[in-house]
């Protein structure tokens, strides 16, 4: 199914790719080929303090005041997340997610078969952490519990402040270490994100950023902000992956955050996405069957769509494929593949990689394809996403 995906002709709504356009290509070239003058820029060296102190003020941007001992670089985030759970999880300790969640996280887990707590989310306010809480009250004892906080993927919400500090009070409370997965929170269509979870506490929180939908994925460089207690064990777990991060790649990026325009860039990425999650979501009231409805993220890059009961996203998607040339992403795609309870007639469309009329057509035809396959009835899928707030088609397909 990747394979067919990828193929020409796809119009992708799938994989989370930021728009290619926006890259600073230009600016980075100018940067390597003053780089690669110095053939040292190639050699095995240990990460500078420049790239370091670039993060910080990333960090601050975000609300969260650190210093350059709190920081390690990584081979991007996934990295990030990956070094973190083999830091911190040991052999038999659980692990708490979200029913729907990233699924690189899953495949980080898999290997490692820590027991799971497995959370349920409101598609109005994110992680359930009422029942975080009764799941703790009934003896659980997850030693980490990974969130996404703002423009979560793959279901586009981001959490209240009372339930950020609600998180953090029961992390004291419990013993646990909170993993925030933080790739989207510099692209905030609307104002600003809260401020992260690692601003309101700096000892029970792992902060993991990425530079990849920001700059550019390739470059692979992302970061943790950690206690600084715990920078030298993620260090040393860290060099078993790779030694060290790409130098030309660290070296490039601190030279590139240096001499960017960065309040421009960031502008020119946060009202190209705004523009596109309009078109996206404008075309979605506009054409989706009754029976759907959807979430409208403040930013990020995805749409969480619930389709009407019994349709199964992951038929859906062959079909649109098929008769198409679609692509978006099904929801059992985020789920646990042991959990058969999960909802299947979901799925996250992306609006960062097409312009506004190339995203109003696809979700045209993504609407139309569901039309066809409802009136065509499917097995009844197992479960169903519904959950009452968040935008959705009235009898006639309009907005309710």
């Amino acid at each position: 199914m990747v394979d067919e995906i990828a193929s020409p002709g796809v119009v992708s709504l799938a994989g989370g790719l930021p728009a290619v356009e926006l890259f600073p290509s230009e600016a980075y070239g100018e940067v390597l080929r003053d780089l690669l003058a110095d053939p040292r820029s190639m050699q095995y060296v240990a990460p500078t303090g420049a790239l370091k102190e670039r993060v910080v003020e990333v960090m601050r941007r975000r609300g969260v005041d650190c210093r350059t001992e709190e920081i390690l670089i990584t081979t991007g985030a996934q990295q990030a997340l990956d070094v973190a759970v083999r830091t911190l999880v040991g052999a038999g300790e659980s692990v708490a997610v979200e029913r729907f969640t990233y699924a690189g996280f899953r495949e980080i887990l898999a290997p490692l078969q820590p027991r799971l707590v497995t959370l349920p989310s409101s598609l109005d306010d994110g992680l359930d952490v009422e029942a975080l809480e009764r799941f703790l009250l009934a003896g659980a004892r997850p030693r980490l519990v990974y969130v996404i906080p703002d423009a979560h993927n793959p279901l586009g919400v981001s959490l209240a402040p009372e339930t950020r500090e609600r998180l953090v009070v029961l992390a004291h409370d419990y013993d646990f270490v909170i993993l925030e997965d933080d790739p989207y929170g510099l692209l905030c269509c609307d104002g600003e994100f809260e401020p992260p979870l690692a601003a309101r506490d700096a000892e029970r929180v792992v902060y993991a950023g990425t530079f990849s939908k920001i700059l550019a994925p390739a470059l692979r460089i992302g970061w943790l902000r950690l206690p600084e207690a715990l920078v030298e064990a993620f260090a040393a777990v860290k060099e078993i992956g790779d030694l060290e991060c790409s130098r030309l790649s660290v070296l490039a990026v601190a030279r590139l955050l240096e001499d960017l325009d960065f309040d421009r860039h960031l502008g020119l990425l946060r009202a190209t996405y705004r523009a596109r999650r309009k078109a996206m979501l404008e075309a979605l009231a506009d054409h989706l069957p009754a029976g759907c409805a959807f979430t409208e993220p403040r930013g990020g890059m995805f749409v969480w769509v619930e389709l009407p009961e019994g349709t199964d996203g992951g038929r859906l998607l062959e079909r649109t494929l098929a008769e198409r040339k679609l692509a978006f992403v099904p929801a059992a795609a985020f789920v646990d593949a042991a959990d058969s309870t999960a909802p299947r007639n979901a799925v996250r469309l992306c609006f960062s990689g097409l312009e506004p009329v190339a995203l109003r057509e696809a979700v045209a035809s993504f609407a139309a394809c569901i039309e066809s396959s409802t009136a065509r009835p499917e097995p009844e899928a197992a479960g169903s996403a519904r959950s009452p707030g968040r935008r959705t088609q009235d009898e006639g397909g309009g907005k309710a």
